[in-house]
């Protein structure tokens, strides 16, 4: 066909030529001849490049003038989805040379510039592409908004990115960002409200949220200005998932997962015994637990967690070695932010081991952190409630963080329980005198976050010199403390009750007994009337306690927090024996055991109380997994 059309030409040409100088001749055959071995004329498609009677400069001067034909042309051409890279190149060259004409009237030809399919592109085209912005944020400002959106709307994966393309794609992102906030200094102050808009809804896939969080926290590293509202913004989102996913919901979620693939694999018993013999001949341990959690919402808790917890350690160390200052600065950031959402939320159960892990890297850090909540506790310019739960956190930290030494414990025990004992002096013998939560709602938190520490920790203060750890918890007068008028006994939940009775009893620091039995007679339950007939209700916490450090779920994550936990110890036959026998006369379990010889007041007649006073059957909001049990020995004979 094309062979077709250049014939009559070429025999035009021929004749042409005969009327030439030989010279002239020459000169233009040659011409012809690369004008008919052009790559576009034979092979290449006709490019786009349309100016529209003149340069882009001519064009805007024509539209400021009212001539909007080469302009409307313009903006479909940049729109056009097949745009080839050399016309974007093109363009953006000559727009970078007219970002003074790129006012406000022209926002929406920039916003069409800014929807620019930049990311997909050659290199040449990124490198021309970040270079317009620099130049359109640095002559034109108005423009810094829609430049962020456009930013941010590429830190969430978009379809038709493949997964081997985002981290290049972020990278660049990132590189835009910079960019632009090298050229405008005030660029962190537009920023936040932009990414607190964009923060994709808890509902969206885990890997959407996966890589909002992950560039998210990789801003704070290029603008280290804006670290402390990410976090907040980050545990904020964190924290409404952790309170929209209760520990029984995951429970009962991960308990039906595991029936349901029970039952699967009870009907392909048998269909793969050889492999299995195979597996088991080679002593390989094949896993057929998922990470992957039942519970939706869990999951993408489980997966945001994990990146937290990698972001601050990668923050805190530099090269395998933890740096001290970075540590420091990124520990008060934490703390600011615990202050203003973890503190006053109500048993959350997962994200608060923030703290905790950052804690298990020096111990000034954990020391500073008991500190921190003591002065919560202490302070009565604080509110009841936050003062309470800063004394759940006390406890659950002592009693759960294995990073935590001895000599730690026994100095914040001394401290709550002088504090305790300087509140009694102050409150035993006044108008208020009496049990009464709404008064004393400090006072019992500190109590029970010492009773739930000694529970813990009481064979590491007793280990190695038996001797001198019942004279340091014999110093510490459990007896006042159990027998005083405000009678914490009646406050604390049951469960952590029963087992420091058991355990004071049988180092016979303090009988507790008689106190649980005359508060259980005294205990009226509460009778509720509906439209389902009477209701009786009994108030197991009357505190609305809870131990914010109760065995962590999620599974992924849990795998960092899992060797810095002390788990609890289920009671073997034998120790709920020994609990029930108190030390006597003439025992010995350790060297020092002659200490006990004529000093410690023996026990030898119990009062008779009906069993059923120290065997409660009241639940308590204590986890069953890693955690003390309901009830723990039965009542002593």
């Amino acid at each position: 066909m094309i062979s077709k059309l250049l014939h009559p030409l070429i025999q035009s040409v021929d004749v042409y030529l005969k009327n030439k100088k030989p010279q002239t001749v020459a000169f233009e055959i040659n011409a012809i001849n690369d004008f008919l071995n052009r790559d576009e004329f034979i092979s290449s498609p006709p490019r786009k490049t349309v100016r529209f009677g003149g340069t882009l400069t001519d064009i805007l001067l024509k539209y400021d003038k009212g001539e909007t034909t080469d302009f409307e042309l313009l903006k479909h051409q940049l729109s056009d989805p097949d745009i080839k890279d050399a016309q974007i190149i093109n363009w953006l060259h000559e727009f970078r040379a007219s970002v003074a004409y790129l006012t406000k009237e022209l926002e929406q030809l920039v916003s069409i510039l800014l929807k620019l399919p930049w990311l997909r592109r050659s290199r040449e085209v990124v490198e021309e592409y970040l270079g317009f912005l620099g130049n359109l944020v640095s002559a034109q400002t108005v423009h810094l908004r829609p430049c962020l959106r456009m930013i941010v709307s590429h830190f969430v994966p978009q379809y038709f990115f493949l997964s081997l393309d985002l981290s290049e794609n972020f990278n660049t992102c990132h590189r835009a960002l910079q960019t632009v906030a090298r050229y405008v200094p005030s660029t962190p102050q537009f920023l936040m409200p932009i990414l607190v808009e964009n923060f994709p809804f808890i509902n969206k896939s885990e890997r959407t949220l996966e890589c909002y969080v992950h560039n998210l926290l990789r801003v704070t590293v290029y603008l280290p200005t804006l670290r402390l509202q990410i976090l907040e913004l980050i545990i904020e989102k964190l924290l409404k998932l952790d309170v929209s996913t209760p520990q029984q919901d995951i429970e009962d979620a991960e308990e039906t997962a595991n029936n349901s693939d029970s039952e699967e694999k009870s009907t392909e018993e048998g269909l793969f015994d050889m492999e299995e013999d195979e597996e088991r001949k080679g002593n390989k341990v094949v896993s057929s637990s998922s990470d992957r959690m039942a519970h939706p919402l869990a999951e993408r808790l489980d997966i945001l967690m994990t990146i937290l917890f990698s972001y601050i350690k990668d923050v805190c160390h530099v090269d395998g070695k933890l740096d001290i200052n970075n540590t420091k600065d990124l520990y008060r950031d934490l703390v600011s932010v615990f202050d203003k959402l973890i503190l006053p939320t109500h048993a959350s159960c997962h994200v608060q081991y923030f703290m905790f892990y950052i804690c298990s890297f020096k111990l000034g850090l954990a020391e500073a952190f008991l500190d921190h909540l003591w002065k919560k506790l202490h302070d009565p310019n604080n509110p009841s409630v936050i003062r309470q739960t800063a004394g759940s956190y006390i406890g659950s930290f002592l009693a759960r963080a294995k990073f935590i030494p001895v000599v730690t414990v026994k100095a914040c025990l001394d401290l709550l329980v002088n504090w305790m004992h300087k509140y009694i002096d102050n409150q035993d013998t006044g108008a208020n005198a009496y049990c009464d939560v709404a008064l004393h709602g400090p006072f019992y938190s500190t109590c029970q976050a010492v009773f739930y520490t000694l529970i813990f920790r009481h064979k590491q203060l007793l280990d190695g010199n038996l001797r001198k750890g019942l004279s340091y918890l014999q110093s510490l007068n459990f007896e006042r403390i159990v027998m005083c008028q405000l009678n914490p006994l009646k406050i604390c939940i049951p469960s952590v009750v029963n087992l420091f009775a058991a355990i004071t009893r049988k180092y016979q620091l303090v009988f507790c007994y008689t106190i649980i039995e005359r508060n259980n007679r005294q205990f009226i339950p509460v009778v509720r009337s509906g439209t389902g007939g009477d209701l009786v209700q009994t108030c197991t916490n009357p505190l609305d306690s809870f131990f914010p450090f109760d065995p962590y779920m999620l599974k992924r994550s849990k795998k960092t927090i899992d060797p810095l936990y002390q788990f609890w110890e289920e009671l073997s036959a034998e120790d709920l024996e020994n609990l029930k026998k108190p030390i006597k006369k003439g025992t010995s379990e350790d060297e020092d055991d002659d200490f006990l010889k004529g000093e410690t007041p023996q026990n030898d007649g119990v009062v008779g109380i009906a069993p059923n006073s120290y065997e409660s059957n009241t639940r308590s909001p204590v986890s069953s997994i890693g955690s003390p049990p309901d009830c723990y020995v039965p009542y002593p004979q």
